[in-house]
């Protein structure tokens, strides 16, 4: 197939080609939606951590990777005569200006707050008219996001409704709060270890202080995935800085009692 650069019908193409069960490839070929879901999770995280480096040459590549799991996805889909990429397309293309009637309709703008409000009406009005009965304000939030970016899901929805802590205060107290409920509960464990029952007290008590911890974030404006990114990055940083001290002092880092170990850490901060 003659494309030009740039053309999705070339990698359409080469997707088609590589689930061709005449000479395509045998692991592409072995996949199925679920299988592939996995790697289109990733793929989504590897275009956050390229935005997070400011490396635009490493977003052109990762998005091209993302691309081609929605390309994957579709082929399957097409496989079973689901539907193909261009009912993708067009799903999309009908959905956005749908959802943006101040745009491509006669409704006025508003603020950014007002779209958003909009937003979520329009999206409510299409759970309706396809059957979805749920009316709840917490209704149309997925399953699949990953648990931290749900939680703050479900608590934004509630304070539509007026469910929620005036500020950060209150959260701050809360967050006490579970620090010393999930202490209890490592005293318990650390009783009995094979108390069972202490330790799914254990991780309800560590649920509630990681959902606290995230209403936190939102309360503060804070993206939870980007602070934790950062917060995993800096360890890395500081951690590999240690590595390096020590191998510089002939030792290894396995080798140190916790209280050398600290020592590296200690400098680490300073120094990276």
């Amino acid at each position: 197939m003659s494309t030009s650069p740039g053309d999705i019908q070339r990698l359409l193409a080469i997707m088609a080609r590589l689930r061709t069960p005449d000479g395509g490839c045998p692991w592409d070929l072995a996949q199925d939606f679920s299988s592939i879901a996995p790697y289109t999770i990733e793929e989504a995280y590897e275009v956050a951590d390229a935005i997070d480096r400011g490396d635009l040459t490493a977003l052109r590549d990762e998005l091209g990777d993302l691309l081609l799991q929605v390309v994957f996805h579709a082929r399957m889909a097409e496989e079973q005569a689901a539907f193909a990429f261009g009912d993708v397309v067009d799903a999309i293309c009908d959905k956005m200006v749908r959802r943006h009637p101040h745009v491509f309709g006669g409704a006025e703008a508003g603020g950014a707050d007002a779209q958003a409000g909009q937003w979520e009406a329009i999206k409510r009005a299409e759970r309706e008219s396809a059957g979805d009965a749920d009316t709840s304000a917490l209704a149309g939030i997925s399953r699949g996001l990953p648990e931290w970016q749900r939680a703050v899901k479900l608590q934004a929805r509630a304070a539509r409704v007026g469910f929620d802590w005036p500020g950060p205060g209150p959260v701050i107290a809360k967050l006490h709060e579970e620090i010393d409920e999930v202490r209890v509960e490592f005293d318990a464990v650390a009783a009995d270890p094979d108390d069972s029952a202490a330790r799914a007290r254990l991780q309800d008590e560590l649920g509630d202080l990681l959902f606290v911890a995230a209403n936190l974030a939102r309360h503060a404006r804070v993206d939870v995935g980007a602070a934790l990114r950062g917060a995993n990055h800096k360890f890395e940083r500081r951690f590999r800085a240690m590595e390096t001290m020590a191998q510089a002092d002939g030792v290894q880092l396995q080798d140190l009692p916790l209280q050398a170990q600290d020592r590296y850490w200690d400098r680490a901060k300073v120094e990276t």
